[in-house]
């Protein structure tokens, strides 16, 4: 099984000396379902910044669908974004006077495909997570679950190797929240490799893996078995 994440002695220090990671190894193989949680300064959001390539680690090795992030310029880690990551957010990121269609469309702006073409898949996008009758919508018509859905099939639309998803139900309630779930699961027997990020345990519990955090390390993994004396959960 191929690994779409490999990080080795990751670690990132900002100035004044704030260590955010610690020395984290972590795989993940194709096709793989988990949760990376902790609290609010556990290190969560540095490790998305790392994972999607927004970032660069000050020490340790990142490779990412097998592309060394290190060895990369910034333009080629632009492309590798938009080749190999799709990212849905809590806040959604939908412009607010496009229809679902174009939303998802912009997911391939720079694809190099025609926009009949962008649009069409975006069509088939929307229909793979229920939306194939939403296609005309704007946000403002739609709920709260329906756009986290639209914001997922804009995420997914260029087939990429990696879904981040950085505290994908922190907006919606309840019911929308386990709809979101049952999705992202779905797209897993689909074949998506899905990592979650976030601050709730039981969002993680329900998850295949669970990677937890606590001051910049990994104090526990699921998969490996990992539970670090003193700080396992």
């Amino acid at each position: 099984m191929n690994a779409v994440i490999e990080l080795a002695g990751v670690t990132k220090e900002y100035p004044a000396g704030v260590i955010a990671l610690r020395g984290v190894d972590l795989v993940v193989d194709s096709g793989e379902l988990l949760g990376i949680v902790g609290p609010s300064g556990s290190g969560k959001s540095t490790l998305l910044h790392i994972i999607g390539t927004l970032d660069r680690p000050t020490a340790g090795s990142v490779a990412i669908a097998g592309h060394d992030v290190a060895a990369a310029s910034d333009r080629e880690l632009s492309a590798l974004r938009a080749q190999h990551v799709g990212f849905v957010f809590q806040a959604f990121h939908l412009v607010p006077r496009v229809s679902a269609q174009d939303n998802v469309a912009e997911g391939l702006l720079y694809s190099g495909l025609p926009r009949a073409v962008r649009r069409r898949r975006a069509g088939v996008a929307l229909a793979r997570v229920g939306l194939a009758d939403r296609l005309k919508h704007y946000p403002h018509e739609l709920s709260g679950g329906q756009k986290q859905r639209v914001a997922i099939a804009r995420a997914l639309v260029g087939e990429p190797d990696l879904l981040l998803a950085d505290e994908p139900t922190g907006a919606l309630d309840s019911e929308s929240s386990e709809a979101v779930m049952a999705l992202l699961r779905e797209l897993n027997r689909d074949g998506a490799t899905i990592a979650v990020i976030t601050h709730d345990p039981e969002i993680a519990r329900d998850l295949p893996r669970q990677v937890r955090l606590r001051d910049g390390q990994i104090v526990a993994d699921g998969r490996t078995g990992l539970v670090t004396v003193g700080n396992g959960r």
